[in-house]
């Protein structure tokens, strides 16, 4: 599958998430049973088209889409994501490769904690000429796994009759659909 650039395929300029077309969600395994799923509400995202693409984005630990008071409070805690003194996740791209069906790999910087890592997400990217308003807009689907571990999310718990209460590895799923900014 050959390659190419992706301002080829988006053409220069700053697209804004539309965030009731996007998702930011989550998934581990637990009790060695399930997948739990998640997600956030609150979250910010801007691509940059042309000769040196770059996506950025943040979330709003706080809005992490958890209806049950006493879990998200731990979830929220020192044990987990440490919102008080880490209120948000950041990523930002280092590189975009692009195949001619629009396969993507994507890499970046991922900070959760205040600890950073680079983490390489694939999916695709879909550029739509313009949609009925007449603006131009352009999808991101995109998933990565990364070990929690790395990111000083350690709580562990064994299980009574063996085995561990979560998963170490968390797989990251991203759906964005971005408009162009008017200039």
């Amino acid at each position: 599958m050959s390659t190419q650039t992706i301002e080829q395929e988006i053409q220069a300029g700053t697209y804004a998430v539309d965030p009731v077309h996007s998702t930011i969600n989550f998934a581990v395994v637990h009790n060695g049973v399930s997948t739990f799923r998640s997600g956030f509400r609150a979250y910010e995202a801007k691509f940059e088209g042309g000769e040196r693409p770059r996506l950025e984005g943040t979330v709003d630990v706080a809005s992490i889409d958890i209806d049950e008071e006493m879990l998200k409070g731990r979830l929220l805690s020192p044990e987990f994501f440490d919102a008080e003194r880490h209120p948000r996740l950041k990523f930002a791209s280092t590189g975009f490769d692009v195949a001619e069906d629009g396969a993507l790999k994507l890499r970046g910087e991922l900070e959760i904690r205040g600890v950073e890592h680079e983490v390489e997400a694939g999916g695709r990217i879909a550029q739509l000429g313009t949609d009925l308003g007449g603006s131009a807009r352009v999808g991101l689907s995109l998933e990565a796994a990364v070990d929690r571990r790395s990111f000083g999310l350690d709580w562990q718990a064994e299980l009574p009759g063996g085995g561990e209460v979560l998963d170490y590895r968390v797989e990251i799923a991203v759906e964005l659909e971005l408009v162009r900014e008017a200039e």
